[in-house]
């Protein structure tokens, strides 16, 4: 006899849609945790479930409830490139105030990692907190420039950034700008976007 609590994780862990609307037309607490502190959402976000996602949600599930890692649906998603769940969880009232365990927003590790369509969803929305500096002193752009490849997909972030109105000025922890950085890296073409946009100024 398994726990009530374990069900649904297993049910999400089967993939077993017809068995989560069973449980959801039992109207559930939707923010049960499991050990690792997952609630149903996020477990379902982390396997990128997204008929499972859109059930929860759809149900009133928490798109900002943190695990023990300090993921919630909406920073995970953003993070791992998934729109989709990221539209939905925009729509359900993602909260920009809520932080991963880097102290950093949706937005830094997806210009970091290349997600374009993630980058271009979150910026749509001119309150977001798109200079916000996480714990190691980086903003998105400066990570983007950091951490990122300097191809063409970490070039094309780079643009839209610049084009929301990015702070290309701010340093990091060691008064170093993204444009110097860049210039470390050689990245050309990112050092082009970076000096007509300072030029604008």
């Amino acid at each position: 006899m398994t726990e009530p609590t374990n069900e649904i994780f297993q049910i999400i862990a089967k993939q077993n849609l017809p068995e989560l609307e069973l449980w959801l037309s039992k109207k559930p607490n939707l923010e049960l945790k499991n050990k690792k502190g997952e609630t149903p959402l996020m477990a379902a976000t982390y396997l990128n479930q997204m008929p499972m996602v859109s059930l929860l949600i759809a149900a009133g599930a928490n798109v900002n409830a943190q695990d023990n890692m300090l993921n919630s649906p909406f920073l995970y998603a953003g993070a791992s490139g998934y729109l989709d769940i990221v539209k939905l969880c925009l729509k359900a009232g993602a909260d920009y105030r809520v932080f991963n365990r880097y102290n950093g927003t949706a937005l830094i590790p997806a210009c970091e990692k290349g997600h374009v369509a993630v980058v271009e969803e979150l910026l749509k929305d001119k309150t977001y907190p798109i200079d916000h500096i996480n714990r190691l002193g980086w903003t998105a752009l400066l990570e983007a420039v950091i951490l990122g490849d300097g191809g063409p997909k970490q070039v094309k972030i780079i643009q839209l950034l610049v084009d929301a109105g990015a702070n290309i000025a701010i340093k990091d922890k060691d008064g170093v700008t993204s444009l110097a950085h860049a210039r470390n890296r050689n990245f050309k073409e990112i050092v082009n976007v970076l000096e007509k946009a300072a030029s604008k100024k």
